[in-house]
């Protein structure tokens, strides 16, 4: 009896996960685990994007547990065809449904015998499938004011301008090495929209979605530290003390049309851009018609904290040892640096592009907002405006850019993925 309970703990103990930590592969979980415990460090002390980056380090965290199979995909078992089971009329039934390899090779598929997948592998399928970021979108149209955009439609260029980030580190990419697929996913982390990112890469690179998103988060929650010195290393005193004159108001109407407008142009010229900014219309509509507020409500609070998780959880968890702990990884963290830098960039130049040609009247720092991490990107164009000039109230005007680039960006991935996928 001592005996058969000693070997009943010793083979608990060979067979559980903190055995498993002390192999080789082992210690790559070890390695993640910590890495995942500096998101969650980050995400609860730091507040770095805790919405997403909680979720996403606790995914990292469970995926990298040894044997807790969270995204072990469902695997049917494979028996040796008996004596009896080919001379009865089941085999006749099994030799049709199953490959012919294994039959040939004395094995056939007992479909009463498959094992589940794990729960975050099911539920990952929101992410693979394209699901879950177009749904985030609509909860964001929801809560987006277009009105400093409609009010002054060139907030258009500068949006579009900040998305030059993209495609120079695509560019970078590929002269790096990576592939087509793979640099497309890499350079829209510049356009600092995570759940851009994610669908694109999902549809492009599903390998890299982990290093990707955990690069695209970390990024948009760094914006209040990346951006400035870009924005006073390109603009002068002058141009960061003027002072814009008050947007004009923007009717019911005006708004009303504006999703419908949008989605007609934008869907109609890049076809593969209608999941993202489909949703992003739908979402801003049903908030200026005024007619839908129970479905505004449910689409800004209960849907997107709903799809939040799932997105989070299910994303971290494709963040194996095997995937982040490479050179690749870090290439990606550096490459999405130079693209969210140069999309920075891009936005702040062209705006000084605007300040010449209207005669000093606009202020090139709103341009630094035409990257899509909204608001804080036009925060951050007010905060440095007012630095220079304490009466610069910059933050309306920012908003134009901050939410063209929200477009700008959806637009910039359905070009990408029409191309290469």
């Amino acid at each position: 009896m001592i005996d058969t309970f000693l070997t009943s703990i010793t083979e608990l103990a060979r067979t559980s996960g903190i055995a498993q930590l002390f192999t080789m592969d082992g210690l790559l979980n070890l390695a993640m685990i910590a890495i995942a415990c500096v998101l969650l460090y980050l995400a609860i002390a730091k507040q770095y994007e805790p919405l997403l980056l909680l979720p996403i380090a606790f995914g990292m965290l469970l995926v990298n547990l040894p044997l807790g199979a969270v995204m072990d995909p469902p695997t049917t078992v494979i028996k040796p065809l008996t004596d009896e089971i080919q001379e009865s009329a089941q085999y006749a039934m099994i030799e049709l449904q199953d490959a012919a390899g294994n039959l040939l090779n004395g094995f056939y598929q007992d479909k009463n015998a498959s094992v589940s997948g794990g729960l975050l592998y099911y539920l990952y399928q929101g992410v693979k499938l394209g699901i879950y970021p177009p749904l985030i979108f609509l909860g964001i149209g929801t809560m987006t004011d277009f009105g400093p955009l409609i009010a002054n439609p060139k907030s258009f260029l500068l949006g579009a301008a900040a998305q030059l980030g993209i495609f120079v580190t695509f560019i970078g990419a590929v002269c790096l090495g990576f592939n087509y697929q793979e640099a497309a996913s890499i350079g829209i982390i510049g356009g600092a929209d995570g759940p851009t990112a994610i669908y694109t890469t999902g549809m492009l690179a599903p390998h890299l979605l982990g290093p990707i998103a955990v690069a695209a988060y970390s990024y948009m929650a760094l914006v209040p530290v990346i951006q400035p010195p870009i924005m006073r290393l390109l603009t002068t005193k002058k141009e960061r003390s003027v002072v814009m004159k008050q947007l004009r108001p923007v009717s019911k109407v005006e708004r009303i049309f504006f999703p419908v407008v949008v989605t007609l142009i934008v869907c109609l010229m890049v076809p593969s851009a209608t999941p993202l900014i489909g949703m992003l219309m739908l979402g801003n509509l049903m908030r200026e018609s005024g007619v839908v507020d129970r479905l505004v409500k449910t689409a800004q609070n209960e849907l997107m904290n709903i799809i939040t998780i799932f997105l989070g959880v299910t994303v971290g968890a494709t963040a194996t040892a095997e995937n982040f702990l490479n050179l690749q990884t870090l290439g990606i963290l550096a490459l999405g640096l130079c693209a969210f830098s140069i999309g920075t960039a891009g936005g702040v130049l062209f705006g000084k592009l605007m300040y010449l040609f209207s005669g000093g009247k606009v202020n090139p720092l709103i341009g630094s907002a035409g990257v899509s991490a909204v608001p804080m990107a036009a925060r951050v164009s007010q905060k440095v405006g007012a630095e220079t000039n304490p009466t610069n109230f910059l933050l309306m005007h920012a908003m134009g850019p901050n939410v063209a680039g929200v477009i700008g960006s959806a637009v910039a991935a359905g070009v990408l993925i029409a191309i290469f996928k």
